[in-house]
Formats: structure tokens, C-alpha cells, sequence
């Protein structure tokens, strides 16, 4: 007899319409059944199921190396951080697309490149950056291994026009931006950031917004540090808008540091909150560059919202000094203990890397436009914590360098140039502060996922996979490095052997290819899934 709570279900073996029994994930104990034996017929039906699975992988593999590719990579470390597929082996391409992984698909390929000793990886994904049309610009990103740029900070209110301008340049990397809260302000009549809006600028901009996205902008980008008289209620009336059109919030906080009450933490309740009362993806940009011994408390909010279903997030860039202009809110009175406890001295001109002293500080915070500043205050120990928790995203926050005379000639930070190859070079090979499989679904698939719910075209990025877009990196691990510096922000990173934008090479065996454009927008749009 059948020793289990579900006997009735299947004890009558006489009548066909009751003796049928459901596959369950219960233990079942079967005594002296000679005329129904159910765990025999599931053995039998996974052992079907298995020879079928198998030799449905080798049809695969033996029927695509019959296919013709426009391009094969051979013999390289393939990861798609998704998957978990982590093993060297053959990537097929043809147009733009993926179409097969496996072994010996070179023989019936227009191209091969022989990755042998190579990682194979996911087109590195800027979520963080502020990308301008400009084709010399874009060559920063690709030497970096990033084929994907999206300013989720903010741009205009005229998304059309952004990705017209784009195109019109030539684009070597997808590009995307969100519209920006500064620009809504200033759309709707409100220039001064320490004065909050009206209610009817407060409608304004909800109705400025809500365009702005349906023509195609990925998100509503926020500086609230910047504009510190935004009200709650304005940034409110902008969460609800996302929330309505499915569009995240990518969000400079409101405070920086760990001075009590205005304190870095207390930034985050505020962006939890509006992502729990409005439903709101919320993402914490640069987060390492404004938490400054706050960020236990930062990350265990973050962690502990999206636990408990708001869906919030944060990425940071990994270098140990900020750039903004000196003229900003950012260094009102009190900034030395809002930045940790520095001093004007470790504040430097981005233009020549002169070092500040008190009187410098304030002649240039006397004139009027925007004097960029580099300051040194970032903790290494808060941007290792950053990659440890498995939240975190690897950003830029910065844009590629260009002059129409040469790239030495526009200053700058190095993050906008070098960011990737240092993350993997200083805090994947050398410190070893998680996996390389993990590293690289920081900078691809993760970032990714933040965004496909805004840009459909996101869930065919991030991913080796037959059928996603082949954007795809290919370096080695063993000599990846970053050259940018603080002296020489320009420098091209090293290690980046091969980068494919679209099934197209935008780097040849270490070579730029400047005669292809194969950019795209990604834009908002809502999802047919």
C-alpha cells in the first residue's frame, strides 16, 4: 500500500481517470505495489528526457559548425554572468547577433579571432555616464572595454534631438539618458537651486517629464545635492511620474558625510522611502563618492529595502577622488566635515592639478561658471565594502575626453577613461575582492537588469547568450590595466584586445576602427513582454 498523506490520490489503480497520479516534489514511500509503480515511470521519463537533452547538444554543436558566421571567436574564456557559463570554448556571430556557443565553429567563419588565453565577455555597461556625440570621445570608452553608456544623471528635456546628435556623430557605443532634474527645473521657469518649486512649476515638470520619457528618455536623473532647495514634495511629484511610466530614478542624494542630522544615511531613508511609497526603481549613484563613513548604514538600508521588496540599488565609480565644479553647493560651509575631516589642501584644479590653499579656494569659488575640482577624501575601505555587497554596480561617472586638436589637449578625471580597467586590474586581479565571473556581472548583466524594465533592448545586453545583441570584450585578464591618471586622465587603458559593438569591431587586435558607426539609442519603450 502507499504510505503517504496522498494515497487516496492514487490507490484506485482500476479506474484510469483516478489512478493518474501528479508528479509532486513530495517523498513518497511505495510498499508492495506490483501494479503501480509511478517512481519507475519518472525514472523512465527523466532517463527520455535526458537522452533527448543530449543529443539535442550535440546536434547543436555539431550542427553549427555547418553554419556560416560572419565572425567566430575561438577558443576563449566565455563567461555570460547569467547563465554561469564559464569555459573556454567558440562564439558564433552573424549580423549583429549571437547564434551559436560551442565547440569547432570556426571552419565556415568570414573571420576568426583567435581568443585563445582570453576572457570573452559581456560588453562592459557605463550606467553611470555622460557621454557627449563625439566619436574621439567614444574612443575612451571602447579602449575601456565599454560598449554601452547610458546618463542616467540627467540630460535635456529633448531626448530626440540627444540621439539625433548621436547618430549624426557616428556613434561607436549604444548610447541612452535619462532627462534630468536640473533641466525640468529650468524648463519650467526655476533656475536658482536653493529656492524649492511651486506648485505650478512642480506641475510643470511632471508634464515636461512625462513627455520627455514617452519621446524616449531611460529615466528621470536626480542632483539633489546640487539643488538643495528641492522640496520633498517635488521629488515626490518626479518618483510618481516613474513609477507611472516605468522608468527608474537614478539619484545623487541629498546630503554627503556622516555629520548628524544631514547626514549621507539619511539621503538614502529619503530615496527608500520614495521608492516604497511610489513604487519606483530608485538607483544611488556614485555612492562611495558621498557616503564618507557612512556607508555600513547605506548599504544595509539598501540591502535590507530590497529585501523587503523596493526595488533600490546603487553603483560607484572606483577611484578615491570626486570632480565637480568648486562653485557647487557641494562646498558651502561645513564641506571639510561633510567630505571627512580634509582641508583645502586636498583639493586640486582639474586643469592643472595644482593644489588648493585657503585663499586659492575662495578666489575661485569667487568666479562666476564652473571651475572644475578634483578632491582626494573617497575611502578605500567604503569602495571595497561597495563591491563586496553583491548589489553593487561598477560606474564611470564620467565622460570620454575629446578635443578637436587632440585628446592631450581637454583635461579631466581619469574614472571617465579608466574606470573598468582598473576595477579588474586592481580590485579583481591583484586585491581579489571577488570573483572575475562576479566582477564581470557587475559590469554587464547587473547593469542590465536595472535598466530593462525602461529599455527592452537591455534584455539583449549583459549576456553571451544565442540570441543576444554581440556586444561583447575581449581582454586579457593578466595585463588589463588602467593608464589614466590624475596627471593624464587621457590615456587609453591597456589589455583590451577586442571590442564588438553590435556584431561590429569597434577594436581590432588593439587597433580602433574609426570607419564604423554602429551605435544605437537605447531608448525608453514600453516592453511587449
Amino acid at each position: 500500500m502507499l504510505d503517504t498523506t496522498l494515497q487516496k490520490q492514487v490507490t484506485d489503480s482500476t479506474n484510469p481517470l483516478k489512478s493518474t497520479p501528479t508528479l509532486m516534489t513530495h517523498s513518497l514511500t511505495y510498499k508492495n505495489t506490483p501494479t503501480f509503480q509511478p517512481m519507475f515511470l519518472v525514472k523512465k521519463l527523466f532517463t527520455k528526457i535526458q537522452f533527448f537533452l543530449l543529443v539535442l547538444v550535440i546536434a547543436c554543436q555539431s550542427g553549427a559548425s555547418n553554419e556560416s558566421f560572419d565572425l567566430v571567436i575561438s577558443n576563449g574564456r566565455v563567461i555570460d554572468p547569467e547563465s554561469g557559463l564559464d569555459q573556454v570554448t567558440d562564439v558564433g556571430i552573424r549580423n549583429e547577433s549571437i547564434v551559436a556557443i560551442g565547440n569547432g565553429l570556426s571552419a565556415n567563419a568570414d573571420k576568426v579571432i583567435d581568443a585563445t588565453g582570453l576572457v570573452v565577455s559581456p560588453g562592459f555597461i557605463d550606467i553611470l555616464s555622460s557621454d557627449r556625440p563625439n566619436k574621439h570621445a567614444h574612443t575612451h570608452k571602447i579602449t575601456d572595454g565599454v560598449t554601452t553608456t547610458m546618463g542616467m544623471h540627467g540630460g535635456p528635456v529633448d531626448p530626440q534631438r540627444y540621439a539625433d546628435r548621436f547618430k549624426e556623430s557616428g556613434a561607436l557605443i549604444n548610447y541612452g539618458r535619462a532627462v534630468g532634474h536640473g533641466s525640468l527645473r529650468e524648463a519650467a521657469g526655476l533656475v536658482d537651486g536653493t529656492i524649492p518649486a511651486n506648485e505650478e512649476q512642480i506641475k510643470a515638470m511632471v508634464e515636461i517629464a512625462e513627455k520627455a520619457i514617452q519621446a524616449g528618455s531611460a529615466g528621470i536623473g536626480f542632483g539633489i545635492n546640487y539643488t538643495p532647495g528641492a522640496s520633498y514634495e517635488e521629488i515626490f511629484a518626479l518618483f510618481e511620474v516613474a513609477a507611472k511610466n516605468n522608468v527608474p530614478c537614478h539619484l545623487h542624494a541629498r546630503y554627503k558625510g556622516n555629520i548628524f542630522p544631514g547626514t549621507m544615511s539619511l539621503a538614502v531613508m529619503e530615496v527608500v522611502a520614495m521608492a516604497a511609497a511610489t513604487g519606483a526603481q530608485a538607483q544611488l549613484a556614485h555612492l562611495t563618492s558621498s557616503t564618507v563613513g557612512s556607508a555600513p548604514l547605506c548599504l544595509d538600508l539598501i540591502e535590507g529595502g530590497s529585501k523587503n521588496g523596493v526595488d533600490v540599488g546603487y553603483d560607484f565609480h572606483v577611484w578615491s577622488r570626486n570632480m565637480t565644479y568648486i562653485q557647487s553647493a557641494l562646498y558651502d560651509e561645513g564641506w571639510e566635515e561633510r567630505f571627512g575631516g580634509i582641508t583645502y589642501d586636498s583639493i586640486f584644479l582639474a586643469s592643472t592639478q595644482e593644489r588648493l590653499t585657503e585663499d586659492r579656494f575662495f578666489e575661485l569659488r569667487s568666479v562666476d561658471g564652473y571651475t572644475l575640482v578634483q578632491t582626494e577624501f573617497i575611502p578605500e575601505s567604503e569602495i571595497t565594502m561597495a563591491i563586496k555587497n553583491p548589489m553593487g554596480i561598477i560606474s564611470s561617472d564620467g565622460a570620454g575626453l575629446y578635443n578637436k586638436d587632440g585628446h592631450e589637449a581637454e583635461t579631466g578625471h581619469p574614472r571617465s577613461t579608466g574606470t573598468f580597467a582598473r576595477f579588474l586590474r586592481k580590485y579583481i586581479r591583484e586585491q581579489q575582492v571577488i570573483s572575475l565571473p562576479d566582477a564581470i556581472g557587475r559590469i554587464t548583466h547587473l547593469p542590465a537588469k536595472r535598466l530593462e524594465n525602461s529599455v527592452p533592448a537591455m534584455k539583449e545586453k549583459g549576456r553571451i547568450q544565442i540570441g543576444s545583441d554581440a556586444d561583447i570584450t575581449i581582454f586579457d585578464f593578466e595585463t588589463i590595466t588602467e593608464n589614466a591618471s590624475y596627471q593624464k586622465p587621457y590615456e587609453y587603458s591597456s589589455g583590451i584586445k577586442y571590442v564588438l559593438v553590435n556584431g561590429t569591431l569597434v577594436i581590432d587586435n588593439e587597433q580602433i576602427v574609426m570607419e564604423v558607426s554602429p551605435g544605437k539609442w537605447m531608448k525608453h519603450e514600453v516592453s511587449s513582454q
